[in-house]
């Protein structure tokens, strides 16, 4: 039997991050996952040019988005989910752990009373296990906390998995886990129930950063991560990778959009409230202990 699970990949260059589309050929109904909104940081104008190219992609193809699916609170990218949302009237998604990581930037950014850390800014909060149905299309919530404590997996019709940060291309690696809540041991037991899937089972990766000699690509299996990955390839001991993981995570700088992100992001891609001048900003903490 053909299967019935289609996928279109969209890379934004200047944050390296896949953006998907992912529709049943049968009802032609859609979601994407992980869209960007554009950000110049230097001017702190947003654009949507990149969403748009999602949007003129769906509407060429005559699909019907349905959701909008975040795979966690992005630290590289700001999402454009609400741009997609007005436009289709889709829902956006999250997995139900967002609001340990709205606890947690709420603080850290000091943000407005009426902000609530109780996820009310997405449509739905994914449980565990939790199943979505899309024409025939099966796709169920998988949460893989470690690189922060609300990331997700959707995997659908048990063929193919979008995994957001978990894993990378083999020959990068693996997602950093020194953001709060973040944890390297969870990481590897995460990363151990993903590549328990079936050998061919297809992933997706939301970033890309090639080593030398090759391009961006998005698509990689269980099997070649079990091969080849150089961080949780198969006989890496668990204390083996948190004690490489905890290393190489101390010789990272911050993301460079990491501030503007999570702000945006926890709000499900919602800008912050105007000021009394009818203005938007965001914020940045200064010598932050």
């Amino acid at each position: 039997m053909n299967s019935r699970v289609n996928v279109q990949a969209f890379l934004d260059k200047d944050s390296e991050t896949f953006s998907y589309v992912v529709w049943d050929a049968s009802s032609l109904k859609a979601i994407v996952i992980d869209p960007v909104l554009d950000f110049d940081y230097k001017s702190g104008r947003t654009s949507t040019t990149s969403a748009e190219a999602i949007l003129a992609f769906i509407k060429s193809h005559c699909l019907s988005l349905v959701w909008i699916l975040e795979t966690h609170a992005h630290a590289d990218h700001l999402s454009a989910a609400p741009f997609l949302k007005a436009a289709t009237q889709a829902k956006i998604g999250i997995g139900k752990h967002i609001t340990q990581v709205q606890e947690s930037f709420k603080a850290v950014f000091n943000l407005e009373k009426e902000f609530l850390p109780n996820g009310e800014q997405f449509d739905h909060l994914f449980e565990d296990g939790e199943i979505l149905k899309l024409g025939e299309l099966s796709i169920k919530a998988m949460h893989m906390p470690g690189h922060t404590p609300a990331d997700m997996v959707y995997l659908v019709n048990d063929e193919c998995a979008f995994i957001g940060d978990t894993l990378f291309q083999p020959d990068v690696g693996t997602a950093r886990c020194d953001f709060p809540g973040g944890s390297a041991k969870t990481l590897f037991q995460s990363i151990q129930k993903l590549l328990s899937l079936p050998l061919q089972t297809k992933l997706y990766v939301c970033h890309d950063y090639p080593t030398a000699g090759r391009g961006h690509e998005y698509e990689t299996t269980v099997a070649l991560q079990r091969e080849a990955n150089i961080h949780v390839r198969d006989g890496v001991a668990e204390q083996e990778f948190v004690l490489r993981r905890e290393t190489r995570d101390k010789s990272l700088s911050m993301p460079r959009l990491i501030l503007p992100a999570i702000q945006i992001n926890i709000r499900a891609g919602k800008l912050p409230p105007a000021e009394s001048n009818g203005q938007v900003y965001l914020k940045i903490p200064l010598n932050m202990l």
